[in-house]
C-alpha cells in the first residue's frame, strides 16, 4: 500500500460516545465537539441524524459501518491531512466497544501519526450494567458478541470454567438461545441488563433457565442485551 501525505496532519479525529437509549446521556464535550467539526462520520446516518436534530445540530453525514472501515479511512486521512476536524460515531455508545471504530483509529495512527485523535468519553452499555448489577466488576472480562459458529462452543466452556466475571452483549434474536447454551454448560447465575437507559429497562438475575422462560412469558426477548455471567463461591 502507497504511504500517505504524513508530513503535516493538522486535522483532528474525534472519537465520541453518543447515547445508548436516552438522548439526553450526551455530555455537553460531545455537544461542543459535535458542534465545531467539520463532518460527522457515522456508523448509521439515520441513527445520528435523530440525535443531531434533537439538538439543532446541522453537519455533513458520511456513512462509516463495519464492511466500509478502511475504505472510508482513506478518504478520512485526506480529510484530517488537509487540517479538517473529523467526528466519528457508532450507533450507540462507546465507539470500538464491539462496535466500529478500532480499525479507523489504526489506520489514522499509521497513515497520518501526527493528526491528533482524542477520545470524548460517555455513554457505554458495558459499564452501565455492571454498575446496577450488584456483581463484583473489581475484575471481568469482556466478549463483545460472541461468535456465531466457529469456536461458539468453546468459548462458553471456558467461560464455565473461568474465575472471573464475563460480561456479552447478545441480540433479541440469539438471547433465548445464549441462555440455553449457558445452562447447557453449567452456568448457574446470570444478570442480564435489558433495555438499558430505554422506557422499559430492566436488570433480571437468575439461571439461565429461570431467566429464558421469564422472558418467553412476558414476550420480552426484544431489545439490546448485556449478559453478566458471575462467579459463583
Amino acid at each position: 500500500m502507497a504511504p500517505f501525505n504524513t508530513t503535516q496532519g493538522k486535522g483532528k479525529l474525534s472519537i465520541v460516545a453518543t447515547p445508548i437509549g436516552n438522548l439526553e446521556d450526551i455530555t455537553l464535550r460531545a455537544l461542543r465537539t459535535l458542534k465545531e467539526c467539520d463532518v460527522v462520520y457515522a456508523e448509521d446516518t439515520r441513527v445520528v441524524a435523530k440525535l443531531l436534530a434533537r439538538y439543532e445540530i446541522k453537519k455533513p453525514l458520511q456513512r462509516l459501518d463495519a464492511a466500509k472501515e478502511l475504505e472510508k479511512a482513506k478518504t478520512i486521512v485526506e480529510r484530517l491531512e488537509a487540517g479538517e476536524h473529523v467526528v466519528f460515531v457508532s450507533d450507540a455508545g462507546t465507539p470500538g466497544i464491539a462496535d466500529p471504530g478500532a480499525r479507523l483509529v489504526a489506520f489514522v495512527r499509521e497513515h497520518a501519526p501526527k493528526v491528533k485523535i482524542e477520545a470524548i468519553p460517555g455513554a457505554s452499555a458495558l459499564t452501565a450494567a455492571l454498575s446496577i448489577a450488584g456483581v463484583d466488576a473489581s475484575e471481568f472480562i469482556f466478549l463483545g458478541f460472541l461468535p456465531h459458529k466457529k469456536g461458539r462452543q468453546t468459548t462458553l466452556k471456558k467461560i464455565a470454567t473461568g474465575e472471573y466475571t464475563v460480561v456479552l452483549y447478545e441480540s433479541p434474536h440469539r438471547i433465548l438461545k445464549l441462555l440455553q447454551e449457558l445452562d447447557t454448560v453449567g452456568i448457574q447465575r446470570v444478570t442480564i441488563a435489558r433495555e438499558l437507559t430505554k422506557v422499559h429497562e430492566e436488570v433480571l438475575v437468575g439461571t439461565p433457565v429461570e431467566l429464558a422462560k421469564d422472558l418467553e412469558a412476558r414476550g420480552a426477548a426484544r431489545g439490546e442485551f448485556v449478559v453478566i455471567v458471575s462467579v459463583v463461591e
